[in-house]
């Protein structure tokens, strides 16, 4: 019988494997995932599916016997066509997927060591897979566990201590470039939890204004008016962005929002007051090519990611401590797997057993009803008991020879001769 663990596996790629122009190739939204799981799922013959698909990472978890079939899959959903990406692709398995996806969850992958909203985007991941029907009990229990660590990462450890996350990063940047943010104008492009958080790090700053652009105007509004500013839709970027000193958008658009010529008119305009624009987005909201103008300061996920480093070293205590953690997790983990190889066969033991109990006693019951003596028939169903439980393992035993012989013997020994004093 095959080892459970070897069914399971991840194919992947995040910041440290695969440049941002690679990322944002293969990047799905959460409106993608649920066909997406379902035809992976088709196509490859999986048995179970999860895609944690973030701006740093794409990452297919699944219970496959044969998984070759996954990165072609990868390849060709996207619609890649020459394009090779397995040589960003990292691939795991066994117990080393669950050793990652522990470390996931808990930040000790993140270009933000011990950044928090990862675990948040794990777990809408796991659930985009529970409402696709791919999402099975070897993979629920690998996250279940997985949720589990994370916590516990975080309540037994300071991984999350000092950190510096994105949002505290560009506002860093900006600060650099621009000077006070209270004097700044800021652009917040996207409405979700990303835009969220960076708009709370400059909204403690005061900046001189806050305005809030989304493909929805109340849900624009409703983000704006937490930080008195005010919402506008996609459609008036054109005219928004020359306004604004601060562009950092985010969003879920499969194709760039601000392109070259927006921002070539936005800065004649401002007469080349000099702008900051940050692309948190995967797949990028703005076209690269708007970097390479005068007075423009484009920064991506990337670039603010090397920013989040500086302080990494200063935490490495703590990542120690999360990893003996995530080790004793890990076998947990495993020792569930290899105890779900087993249920089955102790559930046939158990029937057998039962079998041979109804047969006895029922041949029992009839000898008493016979007129024979309680004493005879007892003596006479532990017997047969005995006898019938016995017959197919010593039969077993004469019957083997060599190597295999010892095997039985030792087996036969730990399973049903104890020890006197034991």
């Amino acid at each position: 019988m095959a080892d459970s663990t070897s069914f399971i596996h991840t194919f992947g790629l995040n910041h440290d494997s695969a440049p941002l122009a690679v990322r944002e190739r293969i990047a799905f939204n959460d409106e993608q995932l649920i066909p997406a799981l379902i035809k992976l799922s088709e196509d490859t013959h999986s048995d179970e599916a999860v895609i944690l698909s973030t701006c740093n990472r794409t990452e297919i978890y699944v219970r496959n016997e044969s998984p070759t079939s996954i990165t072609e899959w990868l390849q060709q959903h996207h619609h890649l066509g020459q394009f090779d990406i397995s040589q960003y692709l990292y691939q795991l398995n066994g117990s080393a997927v669950a050793h990652h996806a522990f470390k996931v969850a808990s930040g000790l992958d993140s270009m933000v060591l011990g950044e928090p909203q990862i675990l948040g985007q794990v777990k809408q991941a796991v659930r985009i897979a529970s409402e696709a029907g791919t999402l099975g009990p070897m993979l629920d229990k690998l996250f279940q566990i997985t949720f589990s660590v994370a916590k516990e990462v975080r309540s037994q450890t300071a991984i999350g201590e000092r950190s510096v996350s994105l949002a505290a990063a560009a506002l860093k940047l900006t600060h650099s470039v621009l000077g006070n943010t209270s004097d700044q104008k800021i652009l917040f492009i996207g409405a979700g939890e990303m835009i969220e958080l960076v708009a709370t790090h400059f909204a403690a700053k005061n900046p001189q204004q806050i305005t809030i652009a989304n493909r929805t105007l109340e849900r624009g509004r409703l983000l704006a008016e937490r930080f008195k500013g005010q919402a506008v839709t996609l459609s008036e970027l054109t005219r928004e962005i020359p306004l604004h000193d601060v562009i950092i958008s985010c969003t879920a658009s499969h194709l760039p929002l601000i392109g070259k010529g927006m921002i070539e008119n936005a800065l004649k305009s401002r007469k080349h007051k000099p702008m900051v624009l940050v692309d948190l987005a995967v797949p990028r909201d703005i076209e690269p090519e708007v970097g390479k103008l005068s007075d423009i300061f484009l920064y991506t996920v990337d670039d603010l990611g090397e920013i989040v480093q500086e302080n990494k070293e200063l935490r490495q205590a703590a990542v120690e401590e999360a990893e003996k953690i995530i080790s004793v997790r890990v076998q947990d983990f495993i020792h569930w797997l290899h105890t779900r190889e087993v249920v089955p066969t102790i559930k046939k033991l158990r029937e057998h057993a039962d079998n041979y109990r109804r047969m006895e006693l029922e041949k029992a019951k009839k000898a008493l009803l016979r007129g024979d003596s309680a004493e005879a028939v007892i003596e006479q169903l532990a017997n047969s008991l005995m006898n019938k439980f016995l017959h197919h393992p010593t039969q077993t035993l004469n019957q083997t020879h060599g190597e295999h012989q010892q095997h039985l013997i030792d087996a036969a020994h730990k399973l049903f001769i104890r020890d006197q004093d034991s």
